[in-house]
Protein backbone atom coordinates (compact mmCIF):
# COMPACT_ATOMS: atom_id res chain seq x y z
CA UNK A 1 0.00 0.00 0.00
CA UNK A 2 1.81 2.90 -0.98
CA UNK A 3 -0.30 6.01 -0.12
CA UNK A 4 0.08 8.84 1.91
CA UNK A 5 -2.16 10.92 3.93
CA UNK A 6 -1.53 14.71 4.70
CA UNK A 7 -2.94 17.14 6.80
CA UNK A 8 -2.87 20.84 6.21
CA UNK A 9 -4.71 23.86 8.13
CA UNK A 10 -7.31 24.87 5.93
CA UNK A 11 -11.11 23.55 6.63
CA UNK A 12 -11.90 19.67 6.55
CA UNK A 13 -15.79 19.06 6.50
CA UNK A 14 -16.81 16.41 8.76
CA UNK A 15 -17.92 14.39 5.91
CA UNK A 16 -19.46 10.96 6.84
CA UNK A 17 -16.74 8.51 6.02
CA UNK A 18 -14.25 10.46 8.00
CA UNK A 19 -15.65 8.90 10.71
CA UNK A 20 -15.18 5.32 9.58
CA UNK A 21 -12.13 4.16 10.74
CA UNK A 22 -12.11 2.24 7.80
CA UNK A 23 -11.59 4.87 5.38
CA UNK A 24 -8.13 5.93 6.57
CA UNK A 25 -6.64 2.28 6.34
CA UNK A 26 -5.78 2.67 2.73
CA UNK A 27 -3.11 4.82 4.18
CA UNK A 28 0.25 3.95 5.45
CA UNK A 29 1.77 7.04 6.47
CA UNK A 30 -0.05 9.96 7.88
CA UNK A 31 1.57 13.61 8.01
CA UNK A 32 0.67 16.71 9.58
CA UNK A 33 1.55 20.22 8.23
CA UNK A 34 1.68 22.66 11.49
CA UNK A 35 -1.95 23.11 12.91
CA UNK A 36 -3.18 20.27 10.07
CA UNK A 37 -2.11 18.25 13.26
CA UNK A 38 -5.58 19.55 14.89
CA UNK A 39 -7.65 17.56 11.95
CA UNK A 40 -5.76 14.18 12.80
CA UNK A 41 -6.77 14.62 16.60
CA UNK A 42 -10.21 15.15 15.87
CA UNK A 43 -9.86 11.91 13.45
CA UNK A 44 -8.23 9.71 16.53
CA UNK A 45 -5.21 9.57 13.90
CA UNK A 46 -1.48 9.07 15.64
CA UNK A 47 0.56 10.47 12.81
CA UNK A 48 3.60 9.25 11.82
CA UNK A 49 5.30 12.91 11.18
CA UNK A 50 4.14 16.79 11.66
CA UNK A 51 6.47 18.96 9.95
CA UNK A 52 6.15 22.90 9.87
CA UNK A 53 7.06 26.26 11.45
CA UNK A 54 4.37 25.80 14.46
CA UNK A 55 3.71 29.54 14.17
CA UNK A 56 -0.18 28.71 14.05
CA UNK A 57 0.14 25.44 16.30
CA UNK A 58 1.45 26.54 19.91
CA UNK A 59 -0.01 23.21 21.69
CA UNK A 60 1.80 20.54 23.21
CA UNK A 61 2.66 17.65 20.55
CA UNK A 62 2.51 13.91 20.35
CA UNK A 63 5.56 12.33 22.26
CA UNK A 64 7.22 9.59 19.78
CA UNK A 65 6.34 11.26 16.59
CA UNK A 66 8.90 12.49 14.46
CA UNK A 67 9.03 16.50 14.05
CA UNK A 68 10.75 18.14 11.12
CA UNK A 69 10.62 21.96 12.16
CA UNK A 70 11.59 25.20 10.35
CA UNK A 71 11.63 28.70 10.68
CA UNK A 72 8.44 30.98 9.39
CA UNK A 73 11.19 32.73 6.96
CA UNK A 74 11.51 29.99 4.46
CA UNK A 75 10.50 29.35 1.03
CA UNK A 76 8.51 26.11 1.44
CA UNK A 77 4.69 26.05 2.79
CA UNK A 78 4.57 23.97 5.60
CA UNK A 79 2.33 21.92 3.84
CA UNK A 80 5.29 21.72 0.38
CA UNK A 81 7.24 20.39 3.37
CA UNK A 82 5.12 17.65 3.94
CA UNK A 83 4.38 16.58 0.53
CA UNK A 84 8.15 16.40 -0.05
CA UNK A 85 8.59 14.41 2.87
CA UNK A 86 6.15 11.90 1.60
CA UNK A 87 7.78 11.54 -2.15
CA UNK A 88 11.09 11.43 -0.02
CA UNK A 89 9.83 8.67 1.44
CA UNK A 90 8.67 7.32 -1.50
CA UNK A 91 5.23 7.48 -1.78
CA UNK A 92 3.85 8.25 -5.81
CA UNK A 93 0.29 8.77 -4.51
CA UNK A 94 -0.72 11.25 -1.82
CA UNK A 95 -3.78 12.83 -0.80
CA UNK A 96 -4.18 16.31 0.80
CA UNK A 97 -6.85 17.10 3.22
CA UNK A 98 -7.78 20.31 4.71
CA UNK A 99 -6.11 22.05 1.73
CA UNK A 100 -8.71 24.52 1.17
CA UNK A 101 -10.78 27.23 2.58
CA UNK A 102 -9.68 28.99 5.90
CA UNK A 103 -9.15 32.61 6.03
CA UNK A 104 -5.96 32.58 4.03
CA UNK A 105 -6.99 32.14 0.26
CA UNK A 106 -3.50 31.91 -1.01
CA UNK A 107 -2.56 28.88 0.87
CA UNK A 108 -5.29 27.22 -1.26
CA UNK A 109 -3.54 28.34 -4.42
CA UNK A 110 -0.70 27.39 -3.11
CA UNK A 111 -1.57 23.83 -2.26
CA UNK A 112 -3.08 23.59 -6.16
CA UNK A 113 0.23 24.71 -6.80
CA UNK A 114 1.78 21.63 -4.89
CA UNK A 115 0.08 19.14 -6.89
CA UNK A 116 1.62 20.25 -10.15
CA UNK A 117 5.15 20.01 -8.16
CA UNK A 118 4.13 16.23 -6.68
CA UNK A 119 3.68 15.28 -10.92
CA UNK A 120 6.91 17.00 -11.43
CA UNK A 121 8.54 14.62 -9.12
CA UNK A 122 6.26 11.81 -10.49
CA UNK A 123 3.89 11.53 -7.72
CA UNK A 124 0.35 12.25 -7.98
CA UNK A 125 -0.98 14.39 -5.61
CA UNK A 126 -5.02 14.54 -5.13
CA UNK A 127 -6.83 17.31 -2.17
CA UNK A 128 -9.98 15.31 -1.01
CA UNK A 129 -12.42 17.39 0.68
CA UNK A 130 -16.48 18.75 -0.23
CA UNK A 131 -14.39 18.95 -3.75
CA UNK A 132 -12.24 16.50 -4.92
CA UNK A 133 -9.46 18.28 -7.27
CA UNK A 134 -6.82 16.06 -9.07
CA UNK A 135 -4.54 16.98 -12.19
CA UNK A 136 -4.75 15.08 -15.24
CA UNK A 137 -2.24 14.83 -17.88
CA UNK A 138 -1.90 13.30 -21.60
CA UNK A 139 0.24 10.36 -21.12
CA UNK A 140 -2.93 9.14 -18.56
CA UNK A 141 -4.79 8.58 -21.39
CA UNK A 142 -8.93 8.85 -21.21
CA UNK A 143 -9.83 9.01 -17.25
CA UNK A 144 -13.09 8.07 -16.26
CA UNK A 145 -14.90 10.00 -13.88
CA UNK A 146 -18.02 7.88 -11.94
CA UNK A 147 -21.80 10.09 -11.33
CA UNK A 148 -22.80 9.16 -7.63
CA UNK A 149 -26.17 9.00 -6.22
CA UNK A 150 -26.65 12.47 -6.39
CA UNK A 151 -24.86 13.55 -8.95
CA UNK A 152 -21.73 15.10 -9.61
CA UNK A 153 -20.50 19.21 -10.83
CA UNK A 154 -17.23 18.58 -13.46
CA UNK A 155 -15.16 21.57 -13.69
CA UNK A 156 -12.04 20.86 -16.25
CA UNK A 157 -9.36 24.28 -15.99
CA UNK A 158 -6.42 24.59 -17.98
CA UNK A 159 -3.26 24.27 -15.30
CA UNK A 160 -0.65 25.10 -18.35
CA UNK A 161 -1.28 28.16 -20.71
CA UNK A 162 -3.65 25.88 -22.47
CA UNK A 163 -4.28 21.94 -22.95
CA UNK A 164 -5.82 20.31 -25.66
CA UNK A 165 -8.98 18.43 -24.75
CA UNK A 166 -9.49 15.29 -27.19
CA UNK A 167 -12.73 14.91 -25.89
CA UNK A 168 -14.86 14.91 -22.89
CA UNK A 169 -18.12 12.80 -23.26
CA UNK A 170 -20.80 11.73 -20.52
CA UNK A 171 -21.59 15.12 -19.26
CA UNK A 172 -24.15 18.07 -20.22
CA UNK A 173 -22.11 20.09 -22.53
CA UNK A 174 -19.13 17.78 -24.58
CA UNK A 175 -16.26 18.67 -25.63
CA UNK A 176 -14.43 17.43 -28.55
CA UNK A 177 -11.31 19.03 -29.92
CA UNK A 178 -11.34 21.66 -28.29
CA UNK A 179 -8.29 24.28 -26.89
CA UNK A 180 -9.23 25.24 -23.79
CA UNK A 181 -6.66 28.39 -22.31
CA UNK A 182 -6.50 29.19 -19.30
CA UNK A 183 -8.23 32.94 -19.80
CA UNK A 184 -11.09 31.34 -20.43
CA UNK A 185 -12.83 29.32 -17.77
CA UNK A 186 -15.57 27.09 -20.03
CA UNK A 187 -14.90 24.00 -18.18
CA UNK A 188 -16.84 25.33 -14.72
CA UNK A 189 -19.93 23.64 -13.69
CA UNK A 190 -20.16 21.21 -15.83
CA UNK A 191 -22.60 17.83 -15.17
CA UNK A 192 -22.13 14.57 -15.72
CA UNK A 193 -25.17 12.73 -17.00
CA UNK A 194 -23.96 9.36 -18.10
CA UNK A 195 -23.40 7.35 -15.30
CA UNK A 196 -19.72 8.18 -16.05
CA UNK A 197 -17.79 10.98 -17.95
CA UNK A 198 -14.58 10.44 -19.83
CA UNK A 199 -11.81 13.05 -20.40
CA UNK A 200 -9.07 12.35 -22.86
CA UNK A 201 -6.37 15.29 -23.10
CA UNK A 202 -3.66 15.29 -25.70
CA UNK A 203 -1.43 18.10 -24.15
CA UNK A 204 -1.08 20.20 -21.21
CA UNK A 205 -2.40 20.35 -18.08
CA UNK A 206 -5.73 19.87 -16.57
CA UNK A 207 -6.99 20.49 -13.15
CA UNK A 208 -10.38 18.66 -12.85
CA UNK A 209 -12.63 19.89 -10.08
CA UNK A 210 -15.11 16.95 -8.68
CA UNK A 211 -18.25 18.28 -6.29
CA UNK A 212 -21.12 15.92 -5.71
CA UNK A 213 -24.23 18.32 -6.16
CA UNK A 214 -25.69 17.69 -2.58
CA UNK A 215 -22.92 19.25 -1.23
CA UNK A 216 -23.78 22.68 -2.75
Amino acid sequence: MNRCAVFAGGDMPDLECYKELSYWQQYSCFICADCGYRHAVRLGILPDIIVGDFDSYGEELPKGVEELRSVPEKDDTDTLMAVKKAIELGYNNIDLYGALGGKRFEHSFANIQAMIYALQQGSHLEIKGESHLLVQEADEGAVTYKKPDGGMYLSVFALTESVGIEYLRGVKYPLEDYRMVQSFPIGVSNEIEDSEAVLRIKDGLALVILTPKDMV
